[in-house]
């Protein structure tokens, strides 16, 4: 039987037993989410509680946030210390992600005692070809509009859906990719390593701009 969040939660199961260990990386454990059950089971003492014992065990916990603004993403965001807002390059999802930085500064357990939650952006799906022809938004525009220091740009491919399908990330499916090697830049980059970025066939005004933003 798989057990779920819900079930740590009702304590119907111990996180031990809710645990999924990765049967390639040893050191990863998930947690699943509940696809069938009422989420109002999700309380914020709850979630707050399961969060403490993960943090005890995990060097890193990373909760993912359904998309919009509802109660799992408030719930997700809650007791976070650092945030990374994962975009695409087209107006809804910039517009939704806005909103969810406007909550990351008002909303979270740090912005209620006047500390801030350290954002990131990371920016999906990206064709700088596209971009040019004003099919998407370009970087320059999105960093404008959301300002959030870069975290990294994960380039269009089709690699992603190809490894997608076979049940693996992109980083094992396809480890030599440029969008496999994006996302293991923007890890580093979040460990706080001085990773530099590059985005192919933009313009050098872009390239400098992106190189002068403080480090993500």
């Amino acid at each position: 039987m798989v057990f779920d969040l819900i079930d740590v939660i009702k304590g119907e199961a111990t996180l031990s037993q809710a645990l999924i260990r990765d049967k390639r990386l040893d050191t990863l454990a998930l947690l699943p989410a509940s696809q069938s059950r009422d989420k109002d089971s999700l309380t914020e003492d709850g979630v707050a509680c399961v969060i403490a014992e993960l943090r005890a065990r995990f060097d890193w916990v990373i909760c993912d946030s359904p998309a919009g603004i509802e109660k799992g993403a408030t719930l997700a965001m809650r007791h976070a210390d650092v945030a990374v807002v994962v975009v695409n390059p087209e107006v809804s999802s910039i517009r939704d992600a806005d909103r969810i930085i406007g909550m990351l500064d008002a909303k979270t357990a740090k912005a209620e005692t006047g500390q801030c939650v350290d954002k990131h952006l990371l920016l999906t799906r990206y064709d700088p070809v596209r971009a040019r022809r004003g099919e998407i938004m370009n970087v320059e525009d999105v960093l404008e509009i959301l300002s959030i220091p870069l975290l990294g740009i994960i380039p269009e491919s089709g690699e992603v859906l190809l490894s997608s399908n076979v049940g693996a990330p992109v980083t094992l499916g396809s480890p030599g990719s440029a969008p496999a090697q994006a996302y293991l830049d923007a890890a580093r980059r979040l460990k706080g390593e001085g990773i530099g970025m590059v985005i192919s066939s933009d313009k050098p005004r872009l390239l400098h701009r992106l190189f002068t933003r403080r480090a993500a």
